[in-house]
């Protein structure tokens, strides 16, 4: 298998960084040995990227327009786990490898066992079987499945993800993304794992920029994977007017987070809002953002019918739902106003008021 390898010698680097050499002295007691360790335990843990990266409580937001100009952030700088986000650096180094013809699109890529082992989301991919450059592209794009990212790294970094995962961070230094470190494909957790707000606005500039033959997969709504077919996940897409991708991503350290971009009045704007505490959150804090940043440019936004939501239940054994109110955009004057099941408090209150039990949808005319 022929990996891509960018501009620069890997071999040299791996040796340069990771060469293990013979200790200055050896510590002859237990005693010694225990306060040595303790002392490394407690200066990894405050100089560790586990003791900033997360700022609970805390949104980053950045809305920039598509050359770089700000118009508006809060807390952009803040070091975060970029979960999911990852795989937009991983599409940036295929895209990369696809446009300098060193991969192509139908080009079968092998699934080796660390790959297949992968946690969900997934693709479910068996070790020894293969799936085209296409097909990973979309898994990534759709499901955000982990086991199509962690291919496609091991592929493009000659059978090495931590190779790869080099090659992502020096990517990141060289278009202006100065506080990212990548340590795999995927975005699993990975305490030295961070980026900032500011730079997955930059990321998804150079997405749309870059390679705007590629960037059109963001926007695909589904696509069919051996019998089976994957929807999007990408909330924008439906439900904000002139949005066409990009990500989202969440861990429990992350929070919820999403990059999104839309075009409105011949204006594109780019949103990153990372750390929300709820998809709900996350959604309307983006959507809000991109209409504020519309507006700075004196186009208005598109309206967003009332839609309400039912949220999902966090424990096993809950029976209430949780209703959210979001508003969803549409570019055209015909939309889909949606109202979901209710909450049920209590047998009298089921019995004194009417609730929905199915999803409504009626189309404005």
């Amino acid at each position: 298998m022929t990996g891509y390898i960018s501009d620069c010698n890997h071999d040299r680097l791996m040796k340069k960084h990771f060469t293990i050499k013979k200790p200055l002295f050896k510590l002859n007691t237990k005693k010694a040995i225990g306060f040595f360790a303790f002392s490394v335990s407690l200066c990894a843990f405050l100089l560790s990227p586990t003791a900033h990266a997360q700022y609970t409580g805390r949104i980053s937001t950045i809305v920039t327009d598509i050359n770089g100009k700000v118009i508006s952030k809060d807390d952009p700088d803040l070091q975060r786990y970029p979960a999911s986000l990852t795989k937009m650096m991983t599409l940036y180094m295929t895209f990369r490898a696809l446009h300098a013809n060193a991969i192509s699109l139908n080009q079968r890529i092998p699934v080796s066992i660390h790959a297949s082992s992968m946690e969900p989301s997934k693709l479910g991919l068996r070790a020894g079987s293969t799936i085209t450059v296409r097909e990973a592209i979309l898994g990534l794009v759709t499901k955000s499945a982990n086991d199509a990212a962690c291919a496609l790294g091991e592929f493009i970094g000659g059978g090495d993800e931590p190779r790869f995962a080099q090659m992502m961070t020096q990517q990141a230094r060289v278009i202006g993304m100065n506080d990212s470190t990548f340590r795999n494909a995927s975005g699993l957790p990975n305490p030295d794992q961070v980026t900032t707000a500011r730079d997955m606005a930059t990321l998804a500039r150079h997405l749309i920029l870059d390679y705007p033959e590629y960037y059109p997969f963001f926007k695909v709504p589904s696509f069919n994977f051996r019998g089976r077919t994957i929807p999007n996940h990408d909330p924008l897409i439906k439900g904000y007017a002139g949005a066409d991708g990009l990500k989202t991503g969440y861990t429990a350290a992350a929070g919820h987070n999403l990059v999104g971009s839309a075009v409105q009045g011949n204006v594109r704007l780019v949103g990153v809002v990372m750390g929300a505490p709820s998809n709900s959150r996350r959604n309307t804090t983006m959507m809000s953002a991109l209409d504020d940043g519309f507006s700075k440019y004196g186009v208005t936004p598109a309206e967003r019918p009332l839609v309400l939501a039912r949220a999902t239940p966090r424990g096993r054994y809950h029976k209430r739902s949780k209703v959210i109110l979001a508003r969803a955009s549409r570019s055209s004057k015909g939309g889909v106003v949606q109202v979901a099941q209710l909450p049920v408090k209590s047998k009298k209150a089921k019995a004194s008021k009417t609730t929905t039990k199915h999803v409504v949808k009626h189309k404005k005319r």
